[in-house]
């Protein structure tokens, strides 16, 4: 399968096997279309992995480089959250090898650049993205740095070295480890293995919606809510469901609502104020550290995805996170404080427009609070 680059500014395309990361113009890379054919039958049963769905991934049908990595990573369960609202669903994303749903793009990455020969993979993250990058990378033999900004919790970090990645804490904001990153992947010191940047991350995370076609029999839900501070879940969320309406499988593309800390929400005010692209804000301060992005690289897209789901975009109050992770202990599911904070937006957002909502909803429980405390 020949898979191409594509600037989403320019237009121009690139082969992967440049290691390229963004283009000359500037503009972040995404994937060309690939066409492919799938439908319940081309489903992989037998692997209890995201890669039952090979057929729908940048991959030869005959590439099984995958069997190297995967840990079963993926086929996450969505459960009702509370017994008297069936209707109310979490899918569990955080029963990953590494406990948050990054495992999904982190697995196809990872595969891509083994793939392409790559010895030594660099990514910039709040925690998560950077522990599963870590993870894969040791489990095939590739060399991992990993940059993380300053006050990113000392179990994250623990988990990330744990692997043999090389962290590097930088100080400053969420935006200055990401430019730190760059420049060592721009002096020549490794591939950008990037959650951000690189497009086959969200080829992985595009399973999400797979995954819900699958487990309810293309009975889907009305509404996705869905966290977002750089829109890897969003993104290939929106993908993925996309994907499925082009080969016909899906009638619609369930509305998407986004959620953003009040703390930190640039796409929030964008979508509000009508924009089509997305301006820095400060970052005053939030507990969902793991959607506190004031510069979100992909803010155009992220906007395009939700208005093409008649979606919407609301805000987490800040002083409601500790009480929904609380709420959501009592149920069973002890979640970050990012996750927290979808769900504190979510309930004011539901209790404000629950006639609007139409059939199931469904939320995801992204990190493990283990990872946190």
């Amino acid at each position: 399968m020949s898979i191409k680059y594509i600037c989403c500014e320019c237009d121009k395309k690139y082969d992967p096997k440049t290691l390229v990361f963004r283009c000359e113009c500037g503009g972040l890379l995404d994937l060309e279309k690939f066409d492919f054919i799938f439908s319940k039958e081309d489903i992989l049963s037998n692997e209890w992995n995201l890669f039952r769905y090979l057929k729908t991934l940048p991959f030869d049908d005959s590439f099984n480089l995958w069997k190297d990595l995967t840990m079963g990573e993926g086929l996450t369960p969505i459960i009702p959250l509370e017994k008297d609202n069936p209707n109310l669903l979490v899918k569990v994303d955080y029963l990953m090898p590494t406990l948050s749903f990054k495992d999904r793009g982190a697995v196809v990455l990872i595969s891509k650049a083994k793939e392409l020969g790559i010895k030594k993979v660099i990514q910039d993250s709040s925690g998560n993205a950077g522990n599963s990058i870590a993870a894969y990378a040791s489990r095939v033999g590739i060399e991992c740095d990993i940059y993380v900004p300053e006050g990113t919790s000392s179990k994250k970090i623990k988990q990330i070295s744990s692997h043999g990645a090389k962290v590097h804490i930088v100080k400053g904001t969420r935006e200055d480890t990401a430019k730190a990153a760059l420049n060592a992947v721009e002096n020549g010191e490794g591939f950008y293995a990037s959650h951000v940047y690189n497009p086959f991350f969200y080829q992985g995370t595009k399973t999400y919606a797979y995954e819900i076609y699958e487990q309810l029999n293309g009975d889907l839900p009305g509404s996705l809510v869905i966290p977002v501070g750089n829109g890897t879940l969003l993104l290939g969320c929106y993908y993925g469901f996309k994907e499925l309406l082009d080969l016909g499988l899906i009638e619609k593309i369930p509305k998407i609502i986004a959620v953003q800390a009040k703390g930190c929400a640039p796409i929030y005010r964008a979508f509000k104020e009508g924009k089509d692209s997305v301006d820095e804000v400060t970052n005053t301060g939030t507990l969902a550290e793991g959607i506190a992005i004031a510069k979100p690289m992909r803010g155009k897209q992220i906007l395009e995805a939700i208005r093409a789901t008649e979606g919407e975009i609301i805000t987490a109050p800040e002083n409601k996170i500790v009480e929904a992770r609380k709420y959501l202990a009592e149920k069973g599911f002890y979640v970050e404080p990012t996750t927290a904070a979808t769900f504190a937006g979510f309930i004011n957002y539901y209790n404000a427009n629950n006639s609007e909502l139409d059939g199931k909803v469904i939320l995801p429980l992204c990190g493990a609070g283990l990872k946190k405390d």
